[in-house]
């Protein structure tokens, strides 16, 4: 029995195109924005694959799939599978993203790479040549065609998020640690804020053996004149950097706010932090990577 694709289904989008134009970066910029990714499906097996994300419980809702000359002889089911798709309703889009030969040849040259249908002996504008002529049916039906020959690689991610993520923007994901400076900065981390200015629960012997998330060290420690003062500060700096790192398509940012041992001040206000920023509509992870040690 032939599955039954509708509306209620995933979003697909189709990336095709000639080699080295971009599919991989492209690819890796809607898997940012939570697309479920596959590269190099073979196409007819895209029919099964939809049928398979409605028994996800929605966990799968858009989905994006690589179609290209290394399909070989499934290439030429490509139209009429997408066709098919489409008249059953089924929300497919295909983008084809193309480039000069020139600048593919250039970006071959720099990658080393061998064409992968030039055949034995033959060269990278003989393989360009045989992989248009192979894609011709493809293009035909594609959505949009993307010349990328004058994009970088971070223009053509922005393209594709903002074709792609229509009303969302590109999305950010943020990671709050708050840890010890005594066991060393977190590796990982885009920005390190040092906190140790602030007077420190550690020397009050009521609060020493709390942690930050114990409401009496959170008040002693964001009770303080100079800790508001601090949270203002880096709410609105937080809310200039954000969508500037959105819009230049960076997909994760790590902010770690340390104190000496990790356990009081740092604890205390990247917990505010977080709740700042999720008040604002930033979903946010929360670390507390040194709290639990002595």
């Amino acid at each position: 029995m032939t599955a039954t694709v509708s509306h209620a289904g995933p979003q697909v989008v189709i990336l095709t195109g000639v080699s080295g134009s971009g599919k991989s970066t492209a690819l890796r910029a809607l898997e940012d924005a939570g697309f479920y990714c596959v590269d190099n499906l073979p196409i007819v097996f895209l029919e099964k694959l939809l049928e398979l994300s409605g028994h996800t419980a929605g966990e799968v809702s858009r989905m994006a799939l690589v179609v290209d000359a290394r399909e070989g002889r499934f290439l030429v089911e490509a139209p009429r599978v997408i066709r098919e798709l489409r008249q059953k309703g089924a929300d497919v889009e295909v983008l084809f993203l193309d480039a000069s030969d020139e600048a593919l040849v250039r970006r071959y040259s720099e990658t080393r790479r061998r064409h992968p249908l030039a055949g034995e002996g033959g060269t990278v504008p003989d393989g360009i040549a045989a992989e248009r002529l192979a894609l011709a049916d493809v293009r035909g039906i594609a959505d949009e065609v993307i010349d990328t020959t004058t994009l970088n690689v971070h223009e053509l991610k922005r393209l594709v998020t903002r074709r792609f993520v229509a009303g969302e923007g590109a999305k950010l994901g943020v990671t709050l640690v708050s840890f010890g400076f005594r066991f060393g900065i977190p590796t990982h981390a885009d920005l390190v804020l040092d906190v140790r200015f602030l007077p420190n629960p550690f020397f009050v012997p009521e609060l020493k053996p709390h942690p930050g998330t114990d409401p009496r060290v959170a008040e002693f420690v964001l009770g303080q004149a100079d800790a508001k003062a601090f949270l203002e500060r880096l709410t609105d700096l937080l809310g200039f950097l954000l969508p500037r790192y959105r819009n230049e398509g960076k997909s994760y940012l790590t902010i770690a706010i340390g104190c000496t041992g990790g356990k009081h001040r740092s604890v205390a206000l990247a917990a505010a932090l977080a709740e700042r920023l999720e008040g604002s509509g930033q979903p946010v992870r929360l670390w507390h990577r040194d709290v639990e040690k002595e």
